[in-house]
């Protein structure tokens, strides 16, 4: 067995990362853009002591949920990777990843509802984050995504997982940069100014927030006049802010960030709950969907306990504290990010939430205070990122949690992980329970509800 040996398979399923997934003399091949139910020629790309990696050469007889993806960069973007999967099949494989995902990391084999599907399946991103570039050549202003496991960026004009008023208005941005005379940046030599356009969006597209990411720490007055061009020719725009990063890093934001024009926040309406957005804040990239979340996780606590003291944890704008303050006794929101903590003390206001506490810092330094204090707290919800819990965070998590811990994630892996730590200090996974955050890709948001042993019912 070498590199580029061709074998014929039947592809099985989706894993956890993206893959397809199929079997040579039972030893496991990870295969790219495979679609289950694939009967497909591959070609040896990677062997390693446990495991294949290999890539389609042809497929022989097409799985039945394989589709024509509509997206003419699908094989060569890095940034949504199973259009060609009916959407459905999307669904009943992500359910699947976690459960096998949970079954592999924490040993457990656990009941995992279907996967609940996003409202929209396109347009849905209300965060886009484009890197910016130029060509060799003609220094011709582009925009997009990278290829997939490269920094070489694909000039796309029309990305149908953005609402078509964000293209629109990148496409104008973009010949507005090229006749200012604005440079791009380059990685390798670490020169040019604008690094990256970041958009963000209501729900409602009726307010949207311009970001220019720029490698430097002071603002040229070309921006100035462009932000009045944009905003002239589309009023929906609330504002435009510089963000500086002049660090020769992979980041994409820098810490500051200015207004150079109007707002430097959004505002989003999910029910008639008004949530500020400061451009540095962070907020579901799907709206629609994260408010099926919010509801999921209140319906769940509500049919558990009644009157629960709540712990938000890694809280942002205090999405979920906001969501659930009708709910509780008392709410205490948890944030590192200050531009976020600020939202969030200003959402509990503009919502008319007297119940709620909020706290900037960091999550576990914040956890010991409420314990030597002496708080301990009904329900605890978490949402922390991609990377999970700390160590020492979840332990604190633990001993402030006299009754359910809800857990929110975006990463099945470090879900996984934490899931094992949670359930070894007598906290037992009750409800799991994956959401489709991120339709024709493999991400996957996951909601699990922790119950620590001993308790019962309380309604």
């Amino acid at each position: 067995m070498k590199i580029e040996d061709i074998y014929t398979v039947n592809i099985e399923k989706m894993i956890n990362g993206g893959n397809s997934f199929a079997r040579i003399n039972n030893i496991p091949v990870f295969i790219e853009e495979g679609c289950p139910g694939d009967i497909a020629k591959i070609s040896l790309t990677k062997i390693n002591k446990n495991y294949l990696s290999a890539k389609i050469i042809e497929i022989i007889k097409p799985s039945v949920y394989r589709v024509k993806p509509e997206c003419p960069f699908h094989k060569i973007c890095g940034s949504c990777g199973w259009q060609h999967i009916e959407y459905s099949e999307q669904l009943k494989q992500k359910e699947n990843i976690v459960k096998e995902t949970i079954k592999q990391i924490a040993g457990m084999d656990l009941n995992v509802e279907k996967t609940i599907p996003s409202p929209k399946i396109k347009e849905y991103r209300c965060k886009i984050q484009l890197p910016v570039s130029q060509t060799k050549n003609s220094k011709r202003i582009i925009t997009g995504y990278f290829k997939k496991n490269t920094h070489d960026l694909i000039n796309i004009k029309h990305c149908i997982m953005h609402p078509a008023i964000i293209n629109e208005i990148n496409e104008y941005i973009k010949k507005e940069l090229q006749n200012i005379g604005i440079s791009a940046y380059c990685e390798k030599t670490h020169k040019g100014l604008l690094r990256h356009i970041i958009y963000r969006v209501s729900s409602k597209l009726d307010e949207i927030l311009v970001i220019f990411v720029i490698n430097s720490n002071k603002i040229i007055s070309d921006f100035y006049k462009l932000s009045e061009k944009i905003t002239e020719k589309y009023p929906v725009i609330k504002g435009v802010c510089i963000n500086f990063n002049n660090k020769r890093t992979n980041v994409i934001s820098g810490s500051i960030t200015k207004s150079i024009k109007g707002d430097d926040f959004y505002t989003e309406n999910l029910s008639g709950l008004i949530y500020k957005i400061s451009a540095g804040s962070f907020f579901q990239v799907n709206p629609l969907c994260a408010q099926i979340i919010f509801n999921t996780v209140k319906e769940q606590i509500q049919s558990r306990i009644e009157k629960p003291s709540i712990l938000d944890a890694y809280s942002g704008v205090s999405s979920f504290g906001i969501w659930m303050s009708d709910i509780s006794s008392a709410t205490v929101c948890i944030e590192e990010v200050s531009s976020a903590s600020s939202d969030a003390a200003y959402n509990a206001e503009i919502n008319n939430k007297k119940n709620m506490t909020i706290i900037n810092g960091d999550a576990a330094d914040e956890f010991q205070k409420l314990l030597d204090k002496g708080f301990r707290f009904d329900v605890s919800v978490t949402d922390p990122p991609r990377k999970g819990c700390s160590n020492e965070a979840l332990n604190y998590l633990i001993k402030l949690t006299k009754k359910y811990i809800i857990y929110v994630s975006c990463s099945v892996s470090t879900l996984a992980r934490d899931l094992k730590i949670l359930t070894e200090n007598n906290f037992i996974p009750k409800f799991v329970q994956p959401v489709d955050m991120f339709p024709n890709t493999h991400h996957i948001e996951t909601i699990v509800i922790f119950e620590k042993s001993g308790v019962e019912h309380f309604r």
